[in-house]
């Protein structure tokens, strides 16, 4: 995810995440018992996915691998559910991702004309805390989302951020003063930080297992097509009708408000408070005659609820990794130079003759597009370590090239062209791992019952990290030198990749359940 920027007219977009296939879905199950033993059986015994996930079934009940053996449902047809339900909930949340984006990008075109209405023009100081504000917010709303979650459920949390969502942006709207919009902002940010944790957390919880990937790469891609929708209003409408890009941005509140109510709980939050019934409803509304399998057996399946999980719970053995992982992911995305790039994009792109930043920002957008449908297509093929290693190696490898043009006398007269075609590979190999599978990881490996507030340290993580390279990245570069940087992103990249390779398991196909039990081994 990426900020935008005050002071320049770049748009700092996100990272894209993927597109998927809208057509029913069929999970295979575990050969098992007949219907009638079927109730008096684990549960363990249907859980799809990969083949994993069966040896898991036959290693928590001996009973289970005997009835695969010789269990009369053997061979029986595979259970079918149609992905309405899930579309239907994950479109809903994504109001919360389309906010995101727009709000991160709707004050790059109009700032000048806001200014000078609010009688603030030609303070860079005030100019900055426009876009100051709303980072501060979004720290503080993705510190307390997880929180929120965790404690009152996905949907509740959800209609609270609904809250800031629909009130910062009409406070925006119609400010008079400078104070107004910045109050206005910063409930926006608020929001914007809410969304971020609880929008990964949701899907990811909804989502059929053998679909995880590809359903959760939705929240970055829709993120970015905000991103990109507000540089279209931009581009379309004057920028003295500002007032009206943020009415526009209050819409997405309103739809997240109203379909959350008609939405249903996440079945696994639900179950990790130990309302089966409950749970048992919302799965089957979601996922119909496959829902007790993509339940399975976790915690809370029973009837009793998971003991409450505190700060130090989750620092303990049992989470801690997960929790780490999620923190050094966003670590490494963040210093990897993502942002920084952006930022120095539209010069690179004016060095190379193309003068407007409009264009500028729509060849990154596009390029990040296209990855990312790319990485969506084979997400459930190649699996998430896989993509983000290669990712890694991709953008160390356009950071060093680009170092080499900028230094290297003998590439001095290419050094436009391959600044540019090293920007756009650099957002390609991004959008194409870094972008959608970190973002992806820290829900999956992560369990229900502290998902919220771990996804939440990961996006504050997220947050901080963008911040320092943003402050810095200026002064870096005047002390050192373009190349120097650079080359240290880079690097960090090639960290990066070897951190994932050494350090992360793989999650693609396998239940929550079984991801939790690998983290503890």
């Amino acid at each position: 995810m990426l900020a935008a920027r005050a002071g320049t007219r770049l748009l700092r977009p996100s990272s894209l995440y993927a597109f998927f296939k809208q057509s029913p879905v069929t999970l295979p199950h575990l050969p098992g018992p007949s219907r009638s033993e079927e109730r008096k059986t684990d549960r363990v015994t249907r859980v799809p996915g990969a083949m994993e996930l069966r040896e898991r079934a036959i290693n928590i009940k001996a009973a289970a691998a005997s009835s695969e053996h010789g269990g009369s449902g053997a061979g029986a047809a595979p259970e079918s559910f149609s992905l309405g339900p899930v579309l239907t909930s994950v479109a809903v949340a994504c109001c919360g991702a389309f906010a995101f984006g727009y709000h991160l990008g709707v004050v790059n075109g109009p700032l000048e004309v806001i200014a000078r209405d609010l009688g603030f023009a030609g303070n860079k100081a005030m100019e900055g805390m426009v876009v100051s504000t709303t980072l501060a917010g979004a720290a503080i709303g993705s510190l307390t989302g997880g929180g929120l979650a965790d404690a009152l459920g996905r949907r509740k949390a959800f209609l609270m951020a609904a809250v800031p969502m629909l009130v910062g942006p009409l406070l925006c709207a119609w400010a008079t003063d400078f104070n107004t919009l910045a109050a206005g902002r910063a409930l926006t940010g608020v929001a914007i930080g809410l969304s971020s944790s609880l929008v990964p957390t949701y899907i990811s919880e909804i989502a059929p297992t053998s679909l995880r990937g590809a359903l959760g790469a939705v929240n970055q891609l829709i993120i970015c097509v905000g991103i990109l929708g507000v540089l279209l209003v931009n581009v379309a409408f004057p920028a003295t009708q500002w007032r009206s890009f943020f009415m526009l941005g209050a819409i997405p509140a309103g739809l997240l408000a109203l379909g959350m109510l008609l939405s249903p709980e996440s079945p696994r939050w639900l179950q990790s408070q130990g309302a089966a019934a409950s749970a048992e409803a919302a799965a089957r509304r979601l996922w119909g005659p496959a829902a007790a399998a993509e339940l399975g057996t976790a915690p809370g399946a029973g009837g009793k609820p998971e003991p409450e999980v505190g700060v130090a719970d989750m620092l303990g053995p049992r989470f801690r990794r997960g929790v780490f992982i999620g923190i050094i992911l966003f670590a490494i995305q963040q210093f990897a130079g993502i942002n920084a790039l952006v930022y120095f994009s539209t010069s690179v792109f004016r060095q190379a003759g193309v003068t407007s930043d409009t264009l500028a920002s729509a060849a990154v957008g596009a390029t990040n597009v296209i990855g990312t449908i790319i990485a969506a297509s084979i997400i459930e093929r190649a699996g998430r370590k896989q993509l983000l290693i290669n990712s890694y190696l991709g953008q160390a490898a356009a950071m060093f090239v680009m170092a080499a043009g900028f230094t290297l006398p003998a590439l001095k007269d290419l050094s436009a062209p391959i600044a540019v075609c090293g920007t756009l590979a650099y957002i390609l190999a991004f959008a194409l791992g870094a972008g959608p599978v970190t973002g992806l990881f820290v829900p999956e490996l992560n369990s229900s019952k502290i998902r919220g507030r771990a996804v939440a340290a990961a996006m504050t993580s997220h947050w901080v990290c963008n911040v320092a390279v943003g402050q810095t990245f200026i002064s870096a570069v005047s002390n050192y030198g373009l190349a120097t940087v650079y080359s240290f992103f880079g690097a960090v990249a090639l960290l990066g990749a070897l951190y994932v390779s050494t350090k992360v398991p793989e999650t693609k196909g396998k239940s929550f359940e079984q991801i939790e039990a690998e983290l503890q081994s």
